[in-house]
């Protein structure tokens, strides 16, 4: 009788056992699905990009040369932060790499006019007029997109060429260059400069991408833009004011733009109409490669910065390597966002 009360215990426990043994497995198989593999796609690409590099050339990851990828990635990958909400929200900005031109144009031209005498104030009023022009660029943009009713695409295909062509005469069809060398001095470390051993525009990177980040992810704001993108009308009935909240995603995209112009402007001290051309292309890949969908209702900041630095390094690579010529680099970006768009879709049937 004992023996077989101890056989019964025995095989209790043995069920038990594997009940939990199976439920285990059952949770890991879950929390294998749970991973959402466009967030985590940017970075194991931005890990494969390291190696490469690093097999293609010794030098490539070296802190000196992987500091100066970053930085140069800068003005990209914050006009991308901006991209980010834009595009989470259903919409689309062409202008982007027009209105640097056009607001760096601006900036210098109020620097060059010398109505304030003492240098530091003048530049301090120069940054925040850069600072509005940018805000109401993108203003412009929203109110053209929402009260006009116009598709995104053609609005700010428009604005393109407004921001270009007012450039281009602002210009004379040549470069407007800063002239007074105090101020350039006064304002070269703001691109060249560092702090605590971290170059500026890196540090600048990390903020804006932070504060982007909070915006979008612990606000109320940042959950109706993620709603507008996924379904207008649902988030119209659900009482959110989605014209409003489009808006704004494009005066942030203006602000993001201005950011960027006021640590290009110290880089050369100059801009022409040519200033910014294709980065539109570059802001619309990173945030794509970046793991947003543009179709919207989806957005992720810090992929967007992975996919900024992603396309700084492949051209790094080309640089290093004489695999493939430099001048392509244009080729292999538009290359690079078809390929994150087949990779979106085939992750999203998952």
């Amino acid at each position: 009788m004992r023996c077989r009360q101890v056989e019964l215990r025995h095989d209790g426990r043995m069920a038990l056992d594997m009940s939990m043994n199976e439920e285990t497995r059952e949770i890991r198989r879950r929390s294998w699905r749970d991973i959402d593999l466009r967030a985590v796609a940017p970075f194991a690409a931005l890990a494969l990009l390291l190696v490469v590099g690093a097999l293609v050339n010794p030098n490539f990851i070296g802190i000196t040369n992987l500091a100066n990828v970053a930085t140069r990635s800068a003005f990209i990958a914050i006009i991308a932060v901006g991209a980010t909400f834009v595009i989470s929200s259903g919409d689309l900005d062409l202008s982007v790499g027009s209105m640097v031109a056009f607001v760096a144009s601006l900036m210098i031209l109020l620097m060059n006019s010398g109505i304030i005498a003492n240098p530091v104030l003048m530049l301090v009023v120069a940054v925040v007029f850069t600072i509005a022009a940018g805000a109401l660029c993108g203003l412009a943009n929203g109110l053209i997109t929402t009260l006009g009713k116009i598709e995104p695409f053609i609005a700010t295909l428009g604005t393109m060429g407004i921001y270009r062509g007012l450039t281009t005469w602002l210009s004379q069809g040549g470069a407007i260059t800063l002239r007074s060398a105090e101020q350039q001095a006064l304002y070269r470390p703001v691109y060249f400069g560092s702090i605590a051993g971290i170059p500026v525009p890196i540090v600048v990177i990390l903020a804006v991408t932070a504060v982007a980040a909070f915006i979008l992810y612990r606000t109320r704001y940042g959950r109706h833009v993620v709603a507008v993108g996924s379904n207008r009308d649902v988030a119209r009935y659900s009482g959110i004011a989605v014209n409003k909240v489009r808006t704004i995603a494009f005066v942030i995209q203006g602000l993001c733009v201005a950011i960027a112009v006021l640590l290009y402007v110290p880089r050369l001290g100059s801009t022409s109409a040519t200033t910014g051309i294709l980065w539109e292309l570059q802001a619309i890949t990173a945030v794509v490669v970046g793991g947003t969908a543009l179709k919207g209702g989806a957005g992720r900041v810090w992929g967007t910065i992975c996919g900024a630095f992603i396309l700084e390094l492949v051209g790094n690579i080309m640089l290093l390597s004489n695999f493939i010529s430099e001048y392509l680099i244009g080729a292999i970006q538009g290359s690079i966002i078809i390929i994150a768009m087949l990779v979106q879709r085939s992750l999203a049937r998952r």
